[in-house]
């Protein structure tokens, strides 16, 4: 295997939080969703219940297109400087605890739980995971999602 691009440094950033960000979840937006995703259930169509994978974007922040990289991704403050550039999805596992229903409070705080190298068949990988909780504004669990990049 090749020397580690991983230092002291580097690692100390395991287990560094994003400020939570509070969204209020609507009908309207539900509705919206559950059309743009070709959802089928009334529930998700009449807005009662937000279908899966509502959250995604929910708690993205809106910037302008100049705070936008070349690809246009917005840039991740939650997450150090690596030396390896090219993101990849690496997995998504999302727990759901209860629905998502309009008018639910939503807070959401992602934390950065892992980070690891493997060697790759071209080079060396750099494996990070980022696990965002759900709750409702009372503390109630709604999910935990852990996503995780490669970069290479």
């Amino acid at each position: 295997m090749t020397d580690s691009l991983l230092n002291a440094e580097l690692l100390s950033n395991i287990g560094r939080s994003a400020e939570p960000k509070t969204e209020l979840a609507t009908r309207r937006d539900i509705r919206k969703y559950s059309v743009a995703t070709g959802q089928r259930l009334e529930k998700f169509l009449a807005g009662d219940e937000a279908p899966p994978l509502y959250h995604m974007a929910l708690f993205w922040d809106v910037v302008g297109l100049d705070e936008l990289t070349p690809d246009g991704v917005i840039v991740d403050h939650l997450l150090p400087e690596f030396p390896l550039k090219r993101a990849m999805a690496g997995g998504l596992k999302i727990d759901y605890f209860q629905p998502i229903r309009p008018g639910d409070t939503l807070v959401a705080t992602r934390t950065l739980t892992d980070i690891y190298q493997k060697q790759g068949s071209s080079g060396p990988l750099i494996f990070y995971e980022v696990v965002m909780v759900v709750e409702t504004d009372t503390g109630t669990p709604v999910l935990t999602e852990t996503a995780t990049r490669i970069l290479r």
